[in-house]
This record gives structure tokens, C-alpha cells and sequence, in this order.
């Protein structure tokens, strides 16, 4: 099968990618690198460095590679940029996804996998863990409303086109390749600044909460969402609430240090809680995550390391 990945180079694309190639897909790569990173591209396949946003050489790609199946990950993904610029967040996260689309419907597309977020399209849930049928949906931020706002178009071209898709409402990701640098990840952050000596900044009093999904899992998911016939949204997580005090103290005992964090004010509109019950998934997919916390974090942890050296 020929897959077109957006945002191959970043973080949690590339683990993709690489689970792609290594099941035997042939996968082409689109990223304009503004985050990613060229060592993160896996060598066989077949890269494009493009801006989604520019339609002419999006559908040039499309219409040259013509993919059976689009899996979406580019995107402006701070929330802090969102408030700052909503206009740049929509042309990269709306405008980036319709180019996409429809080059695609053009040239004989059969699906597409969109990297959704379940920690932003929910908003302040009242319901913990929190099922895809959860009602209202309130983003609290632009980036949450482009989120949701571009499930609404897949499911516009479903409708209309019959593109079946898979919107993964991913809980928060770690693992290799994380970006320890911004406002996201804080399990890189935290590991990389412990490395170096330097004290990590805890926002608040570290009691809000996240259900935290190795980034291998996802991999899994987005596999499996190849499989299927189903469309839709379906959370991907594990379905249990871990503190940032506790990543902070596990992150802390493994790498033996004794670095200790600040405390610093609480960040304005950050959600409390954020956990995601993952039985569609589960029963539809068969899929089911597998590497709990600790060991995702080791695994973290022993890739910074040598990412230091």
C-alpha cells in the first residue's frame, strides 16, 4: 500500500513511518521541516520538503505519488500560538488538511488517518475519563477548535465524497524523539533539564493531570486504523490519570538525580484533568495499549542519554 504521512520528519510521524516501511508499505513523506528533523526520515522513503499550506505543491506531490491512503500528522500543535495567532493556526491545521483532501479525492484516495487530540477537543470535561460521545464538545483554545473543526470536514468528505477516515484523538504522547523545547512534552522537558543540572519548572502545584501514551502505542494505532473499514473518531490512551508531580518523581529516580524542581505559577486556561476512555478503540480496532508508564519513561529516559553524548 502507498501512504502519504504528513509530518514524517516530527516527533510521533516518524515512529509511524518507520512502523510503515517496516511492515512492508510504501510510504512518502511530506514535511516542510519547521519542526522535524531530516535524521528522524526514514531512508526509504520517499521525501518531499512542502508546506501543506501551498496548494499548488501539495497537489503536485498528490498528483505525481498518487497515495491510497493520506495519515495527516503535520500541524501547528502549540496552543500557546494558537491564542497568540488564531489566523496562522487555521491556515497550517484547516487550510493544510482541505489542500490535502482535496488533491486527493482527485487522484483515487481511499483514506485518511488524522492525528486528532483528545487532550484539547474535549475542553474541561466533567466526565473522567472521558468516552468520544462525550457532549458538549468546548476547546478551550484555537488549536482545539481547528482540532475538532477539521474531524467536521473529514466527515464532510465522507458524507459527500465517501473518503472513509480515522481521526485519532490522541491523549498526551511521549517517547523518543520528543521535542524537549516549548510548552508540550513535558516528560522530554523534564528529562532533558534534569540531564544538563538545570532545576524543571513545574507549573502550579503539579496536581494536574494527563494520561500519558508511549508513542510505540500509537504506532500500533495507526497501523490498525489501516485495517479497518470503520470510520469516525476513537480516543487513544490508557486510560489512567497521572500527575505532574509523579512524572517529575519517576523521571527523577531513574536518572538518580537529585535536582529538584520549581514550582512556578500556574498557567491561565491549563486544563486540571485530561483522561480518555479507550473501549471503541479496543473493540473496533483491537487495539489495546501496552507499555505502561515507568517503562515508557526508562525507554525515554535511555534515548536522551545518548542523545546527549
Amino acid at each position: 500500500m502507498k501512504i502519504l504521512v504528513t509530518g514524517g520528519a516530527g516527533f510521533i510521524a516518524s515512529h509511524i513511518v518507520d512502523t510503515y516501511i517496516r511492515l512492508g508499505h510504501q510510504v512518502v513523506v511530506v514535511d516542510n521541516l519547521s519542526t522535524g528533523k531530516k535524521e528522524f526520515i526514514n531512508k526509504k522513503s520517499t521525501f518531499y520538503r512542502a508546506d501543506i499550506r501551498k496548494k499548488k505543491d501539495i497537489s503536485r506531490i498528490i498528483n505525481k505519488e498518487k497515495p491510497q491512503v493520506i495519515n495527516h500528522h503535520a500541524a501547528q500543535i502549540s496552543v500557546r500560538v494558537s491564542v497568540e495567532d488564531p489566523s496562522l493556526d487555521a491556515q497550517v491545521n484547516l487550510l493544510g488538511l482541505i489542500n490535502l483532501v482535496e488533491a486527493g479525492r482527485l487522484n483515487g484516495l481511499e483514506k485518511i488517518i488524522f492525528a486528532s487530540s483528545g487532550g484539547v477537543v474535549y475542553g474541561e470535561a466533567d466526565k473522567i475519563p472521558t468516552p468520544e460521545d462525550y457532549y458538549p464538545l468546548s476547546p478551550l483554545s484555537p488549536y482545539g477548535v481547528t482540532k475538532l473543526a477539521s474531524e467536521y470536514y473529514l466527515n464532510y468528505y465522507h458524507l459527500i465524497y465517501g473518503i472513509p477516515y480515522i481521526a485519532l484523538r490522541y491523549s498526551n504522547v511521549y517517547g523518543p524523539r520528543q521535542n524537549p523545547h516549548g510548552e508540550a512534552g513535558v516528560v522530554a522537558i523534564f528529562i532533558k533539564k534534569i540531564l544538563r543540572g538545570l532545576r524543571p519548572v513545574i507549573n502550579g502545584n503539579g496536581r494536574q493531570t494527563r494520561d500519558y501514551i508511549y508513542v510505540g502505542d500509537v504506532a500500533r494505532a495507526n497501523v490498525l486504523a489501516l485495517q479497518t473499514k470503520k470510520t469516525g473518531a476513537f480516543n487513544i490512551g490508557t486510560g489512567v490519570e497521572s500527575d505532574v508531580l509523579k512524572i517529575y518523581s519517576t523521571i527523577k529516580e531513574l536518572l538518580q538525580a537529585k535536582v529538584k524542581a520549581v514550582h512556578g505559577p500556574a498557567k491561565k486556561g491549563e486544563q486540571l484533568r485530561s483522561c480518555l476512555v479507550t473501549v471503541k478503540a479496543q473493540k473496533v480496532l483491537d487495539w489495546q495499549w501496552g507499555i505502561e508508564l515507568r517503562r515508557g519513561i526508562s525507554e525515554t529516559v535511555e534515548y536522551f542519554k545518548k542523545d546527549e553524548k
